[in-house]
């Protein structure tokens, strides 16, 4: 199945990306709740995250928690929270989202940020997640 996340995992269509292994991808969400917030996707196009392999599901969220724990070092958060939703795209994900607020995990607001602000994010994010993988 070739999906959006397909694409952007391919470089067909560009992304913010943050980190890649063999399995997974992120990259920044392009209509963010925060700034910061992050889609963790496995590398195989399957809609939803149940309908994953074992061993597919626990290496998106091995890598969702290592993205997670570099989001925590890059952005100003109280926390960073985890969703797995989303129907626009069949392609199984996880949001990673930077917190100060509940208010930040309702989907219902989203901040704007230019392309050189999400450019840095991204950097910022990926800096720390590379550095916790050379440890």
């Amino acid at each position: 199945m070739d999906t959006l996340f397909s694409k952007i995992i391919s470089g067909e269509i560009s992304s913010y990306k943050v980190a890649e292994d063999d399995y997974c991808f992120a990259f920044l969400d392009i209509r963010p709740n925060t700034k910061g917030h992050v889609l963790c996707v496995p590398k195989v196009a399957i809609d939803k995250v149940f309908d994953l392999s074992e061993t597919t599901y626990l290496q998106l969220m091995s890598f969702s928690r290592n993205v997670a724990l570099a989001i925590r070092k890059a952005i100003d958060c109280k926390r960073v929270g985890m969703t797995v939703i989303g129907l626009e795209v069949p392609h199984a994900h996880v949001h990673l989202i930077p917190l100060k607020s509940m208010e930040d995990a309702t989907f219902q607001k989203q901040v704007q940020l230019t392309s050189d602000e999400m450019e840095e994010t991204a950097k910022a994010i990926a800096g720390y997640f590379n550095l916790s993988q050379s440890l």
